[in-house]
């Protein structure tokens, strides 16, 4: 499967859709419990390291993007709404190394949303900028070729996690 990527510069917009090969509650896991998030969220060869995860309303993530030489880039996801297993939403930004929102990097306001098939689920993730220049700025730093191979991961872990 492929990750479809849709960009709209004069609004701001960035939406990345994907059909998985899992039924819905495994898909709903991989995307809400840190364990599963650490096996594909980075691009490889970096890798995600959750400093903690609180999955609730008000709650959040924060987590570092390692890479090959140690190179650590913060991230942090705060959620605002959840609905088990149909979408959740919130702020997503990067940090610096004490957790504190970079403001000079752009800050998203987003929405994953999950819809079940027989045997397949499709996740929308769609982001908010709050200008063009903020989105030009997420993908020239690879945005949308780093999701898509985090993407692919996933569907490895998927893999893996139905074969048991």
């Amino acid at each position: 499967m492929k990750t479809e990527i849709t960009t709209d510069l004069k609004l701001a917009t960035f939406q990345a859709k994907r059909v998985l090969n899992a039924e819905l509650p495994l898909v709903w896991r991989a995307w809400t419990e840190a364990e599963l998030l650490d096996q594909w969220w980075a691009p490889a060869p970096w890798k995600c390291e959750t400093e903690f995860m609180d999955f609730r309303e008000g709650g959040k993530w924060l987590y570092y993007m390692v890479g090959p030489e140690g190179e650590r880039h913060g991230g942090i996801q705060i959620y605002d709404k959840i609905k088990l297993e149909d979408y959740f939403s919130g702020k997503d930004a990067f940090t610096d190394e004490s957790g504190a929102i970079n403001e000079d990097l752009p800050v998203a306001t987003w929405k994953n949303t999950f819809v079940a098939t027989e045997k397949e689920t499709t996740v929308t993730s769609f982001a908010q900028y709050p200008d063009t220049e903020s989105l030009e700025t997420v993908i020239k730093m690879g945005m949308s070729e780093g999701l898509t191979m985090a993407h692919n991961q996933l569907e490895n872990v998927l893999a893996r996690l139905i074969k048991g």
